[in-house]
């Protein structure tokens, strides 16, 4: 009869005794280990997505240098637009000055308006008329003012919420239709899930959304803005998503690529740029911290270029710099440039970068 031998283990015996590698054994096996683990462990940064943007930063933009009135400083900067002017018009919800300040485009104090007026100050634009348009998600209103702040206009009844024609429920931003049409848009909001558009005196036309994850459902519509087609982009931000629609509502496609958008600001010559954070929760457990500004291509989605800044609120002004409001209370002015070498021995003596 054939006898067919136990398999046994490698490294266990015929009586079923462990066998101890030996040292020289293991020390091979735990350097192996090492080098094919070596290039996870300093695999280093990943790339900035679309490749990096070359900008330098004015982080105390408007309080470096101070020129505001006497004891005057930021609170929270919600929003911040510029004009074809270059003037910069700063939203901010601080008690130590105005709500609405505006500075020349080196950041020198010109005006301000707005004390007592707002319940919490959240977005701000600029028509192509100059004039100022903003919204207020604590009183439920949307303000027009001109660039001087003489108001013009305002939609909503103060510190009611509700969801007809004549009231919103935390109102956060307002786009244009492109011309010649004078129509604007308001995404409506924290309280409702929905964008509302008037016509230029305000009245109301129509308005599209409700609560939800589906093609026009919106879970915070935070942010709006209209390309010169007049496709309108509503950053859905909870879910994670910008949604693109023609300029009645209809649903026409949306990116889930590009994470929880804060805010979306489209130039006079149809270049998109964001402030993003990687997803919705990372957003609000970081406050605005962990952000990215990206340079966007409007007709694919495809990031073409992206930076860190953390912000609640980003504009482009006519000669290409890159304004955000940020909810640490300042205003980052980003202007094309580099740093060329390493910091010197006086770095940190003196405000930098407020070229």
């Amino acid at each position: 009869m054939n006898v067919v031998p136990l398999l046994r283990p490698a490294g266990v015996c015929a009586n079923d005794v462990p066998m101890k590698p030996h040292p020289r054994v293991l020390s091979a096996f735990a350097f192996a280990l090492a080098v094919a683990l070596l290039p996870a462990a300093e695999s280093g940064w990943y790339p900035h997505e679309g490749g990096l943007m070359k900008y330098r930063v004015n982080i105390r933009f408007g309080e470096e240098p101070d020129t505001m009135p006497a004891g005057w400083k930021f609170g929270r900067v919600s929003a911040v637009a510029t004009n074809a002017q270059g003037e910069v018009f700063v939203f901010q919800r601080g008690p130590k000055a105005d709500p609405l300040i505006v500075f020349d485009a080196k950041g020198r104090y010109l005006r301000s308006w707005g004390k007592g007026m707002f319940g919490n100050p959240h977005g701000l634009r600029v028509d192509r008329n100059g004039d100022v348009f903003v919204t207020d998600n604590g009183d439920h209103q949307v303000m027009k003012f001109t660039s001087d702040g003489k108001l013009l206009m305002t939609l909503g009844v103060k510190k009611r919420a509700g969801t007809d024609e004549k009231t919103f429920n935390r109102p956060t931003d307002i786009a244009f239709a492109p011309a010649p049409s004078t129509d604007f848009y308001v995404s409506d909001g924290y309280g409702n899930s929905r964008v509302v558009k008037f016509d230029r005196q305000g009245k109301f036309l129509l308005a599209w959304g409700r609560r939800g994850k589906g093609p026009g459902e919106f879970n915070i519509p935070h942010s709006i803005a209209v390309d010169r087609q007049g496709l309108v982009y509503v950053s859905d931000r909870e879910n994670n998503r910008i949604q693109i629609f023609d300029a009645d509502g209809r649903f026409l496609r949306q990116w889930t690529h590009l994470g929880a958008t804060q805010n979306i600001f489209i130039t006079p010559a149809d270049e998109m740029w964001i402030i993003t954070h990687r997803d919705n929760i990372e957003n609000i457990t970081y406050d605005t911290l962990a952000g990215r500004i990206m340079h966007i291509d409007r007709a694919t989605g495809k990031i073409l270029g992206a930076m860190e800044s953390p912000g609640h609120w980003i504009t482009v002004s006519a000669a290409g710099e890159i304004f955000i409001g940020s909810l640490t209370g300042n205003v980052f002015r980003w202007y094309p440039g580099w740093m060329k070498g390493t910091a010197g021995s006086e770095e940190g003596l003196r405000p930098n970068n407020t070229r």
